[in-house]
């Protein structure tokens, strides 16, 4: 028993040594010996001889040793916490750095999610050093220290290093300092190019040993070895990748692409807490349109929301407004990675839109329902939707139609029931019986059955409907203040959840007005517009934003940088305004009769909403009949100042719409710059 309990360690010892030996080595079926080349080229590894497999050595002639100072990086970047950590591994004579994510971040001025510490020290001297630390993990232990309410993920050079034994034969010891050799052995194991550089705050410098810093330059997503390889080594790199790819608008390399379409099934084997974390990290920080339209792009959202991939499919299809893209747009304008929501938000809403879906709803009932959230009495609310449920939207099939007609007792019931109809659609995000009877829906779409959202954050999830759902028009959750609580937000608290969710629906249903409406933000908002939009202007100052990555060829949308708001009055002025003006452009039948043709110019100008400095050169010419030349000088003096306001505010911009002031993404090559 025991020499066949040995033979069976050899055996596997073997195959592993074997899978790891085809890490480093781009066979004939991966692209061939020439593919195979050139991605040790660009990698920075040279190899002696066409024929051999094992001698490559690193090219040390590109690696890079970078002045941090000269892209703005400074100690004092970084959070007390990781500082706490690495000044006290440096103290205790370890080489700490920061690692992975963090300096991308911080490299393209961007707020980091979090900020990863390696080490030369092992994980058990980690824990030593901190009194509140523990180790987790199997496959790729670290030590997470909890410093200030924080926790800090400290990983150690030498559990790569054991995790990578046998690839020291595949590669020769490059000639250089012993420091350089570790970090680029721990750089090469990374996922991506981008997220191997090193940064020592303590010598200002940043260590690139993979061309990070070039694919940087270019927002290009490369994996560090053949992608095909990478991923099938571990497939959540392809999630990974995405999610990174959607938060920082990143392009990918051509392999890095064929392998995330071609691999793409092989998430279905992931364990469903990695799935969750994954999405939630898509959906929590600020990227959840982007997200979604990338999971689509490479045949991934049908495996994962298969509900919403065979929604989107047909709203394209049909050429409809997209509500659920609205919904996440509005979502991203409200968070970030340092004002990040709990999973429970992102899950309410998907199940929220799931409802409209498949009971389509009266917009003065969606009024009601989100109005009552935001402002948490039920009185308020129903007031608020009532003077603006003639705005009509275009949200098909979410919105069945609207009216102004209903009582109060039925408006109660039925946003009563949208309710208990959002609770019950959690059903399909938690339950694989619930997701195949709502896929009778869409009966030639693909669904694998696979739920990765757990009943918890189902359950917690639906406390944010429960309290629409019995005696509502006793509902009270009024706040003191219309600012989010990030804080509770983060934490998941029903109370700031229902709250925020409001504020989504909300916005979307102001954004999807009927075009040619008359009315504005504004008239919507009489006086709730700022206080709906402070959040997302705090939230996105300084926040650089680039073009969608789901359709790289659309050009970007430039908005008004001045915030500009009407208020309902004066709307109504303008209006008032706008028919006097067009009373004075009549002319007499005198004027008619003896300048017929001018007086046809005249009118095409007004009726295509022309110029008033166009109309009066046109008039100039009509004063020189003396039987006109009190009128002209009457328009002149009475309307013109008049009507240019009208054009300008009424007719050039029919629907003005309160927009906020969006910083434009740095030019890369300014950031970039030597």
């Amino acid at each position: 028993m025991a020499i066949f309990l040995r033979s069976k360690d050899c055996l596997l010892s073997r195959l592993k040594s074997i899978t790891r030996f085809q890490r480093f080595n781009y066979t004939l079926d991966e692209g061939g010996l020439q593919a195979k080349y050139k991605f040790n080229r660009e990698m920075g590894f040279a190899s002696n001889s066409k024929n051999s497999y094992i001698d490559h050595e690193a090219d040390t002639s590109k690696w890079k040793k970078i002045d941090a100072r000269k892209f703005g990086i400074t100690r004092d970047m970084i959070p007390s916490p990781s500082l706490v950590v690495l000044k006290t591994l440096r103290n205790n004579g370890f080489d700490a750095y920061l690692v992975g994510g963090c300096v991308r971040d911080l490299l393209l001025r961007r707020v980091p999610k979090d900020f990863d510490v390696v080490t030369t020290a092992k994980l058990k001297q980690i824990k030593k050093k901190f009194r509140r630390s523990h180790i987790i993990g199997k496959r790729f232990p670290i030590c997470v220290v909890r410093i200030k309410g924080s926790a800090v993920e400290v990983s150690s050079f030498e559990t790569v290093a054991n995790n990578a034994k046998e690839n020291e034969d595949i590669f020769k010891s490059p000639l250089c300092d012993e420091k350089d050799f570790i970090r680029w052995k721990n750089s090469i194991q990374r996922d991506f190019t981008i997220n191997s550089l090193f940064y020592d705050p303590f010598s200002n410098k940043i260590y690139d040993y993979t061309n990070g810093m070039s694919d940087l330059r270019s927002l290009k997503l490369r994996t560090l070895i053949p992608a095909h390889l990478s991923f099938k080594e571990d497939c959540a790199r392809i999630l990974r990748g995405l999610r990174i790819a959607a938060r920082l608008h990143l392009s990918f390399s051509k392999d890095t692409e064929r392998a995330m379409r071609d691999l793409s099934s092989s998430i279905e084997g992931l364990d469903k807490f990695r799935l969750m974390l994954e999405m939630n990290y898509m959906m929590s920080y600020g990227a959840a349109e982007s997200s979604i339209c990338l999971l689509q792009r490479f045949n991934l959202l049908e495996i994962l929301l298969p509900f919403h991939a065979a929604y989107l499919d047909q709203q394209k299809s049909a050429q409809n407004s997209v509500m659920l893209t609205k919904l996440l747009s509005n979502l991203d304008k409200l968070l970030s990675c340092e004002q990040p929501a709990d999973s429970s938000l992102w899950v309410g809403l998907l199940a929220f839109h799931l409802a409209l879906v498949k009971n389509p709803q009266d917009a003065l009932v969606v009024w009601t329902f989100a109005s009552v959230l935001f402002h948490g009495k039920w009185e308020e609310g129903l007031k608020f939707a009532r003077e603006h449920a003639n705005m009509q939207v275009t949200f098909v099939p979410e919105i069945s139609g609207f009216s102004v007609t209903k009582s109060d007792e039925d408006i109660a019931k039925e946003v009563a029931q949208l309710a208990s109809l959002a609770q019950d659609s959690l059903c399909a995000l938690t339950e694989k019986e619930g997701l195949f009877e709502l896929m009778s829906r869409y009966p030639f779409s693909p669904c694998s059955g696979l739920v990765f959202i757990p009943k918890r954050i189902g359950n917690h999830c639906a406390q944010i409907f429960h309290a629409l759902t019995y005696d509502i028009q006793s509902y009270e959750d009024e706040r003191e203040s219309l600012t989010i609580n990030y804080s509770l937000l983060g934490k998941g608290n029903p109370f700031e959840t229902r709250f925020v969710l409001g504020k989504i629906v909300l916005e979307t249903l102001i954004g999807g007005l009927v075009e040619g409406e008359t009315g504005t933000a504004n008239d919507v908002y009489p006086e709730a517009t700022e206080s709906l939009l402070k959040d997302q202007l705090q939230v996105k100052k300084g926040k650089k934003r680039s073009q969608s990555l789901a359709e790289p060829e659309q050009q970007m949308v430039k908005k008004p940088k001045k915030q500009e708001v009407v208020d309902k009055e004066k709307f109504q002025d303008i209006a008032k305004m706008h028919s006097k003006a067009v009373q004075m452009c009549h002319l007499s039948e005198e004027i008619n009769a003896l300048k017929g043709n001018q007086l046809e110019e005249i009118e095409s100008y007004s009726s295509n909403a022309v110029e008033a400095k166009k109309l009066e050169k046109i008039l100039e010419k009509l004063s020189s009949s003396s039987s006109t030349k009190k009128k002209t000088q009457s328009w002149r003096q009475g309307g013109a100042e008049k009507h240019k306001t009208l054009y300008r505010r009424k007719i050039e911009n029919p629907k003005e719409v309160v927009v906020g002031k969006k910083d434009d993404q740095p030019s890369l090559s300014s950031l970039f710059r030597k």
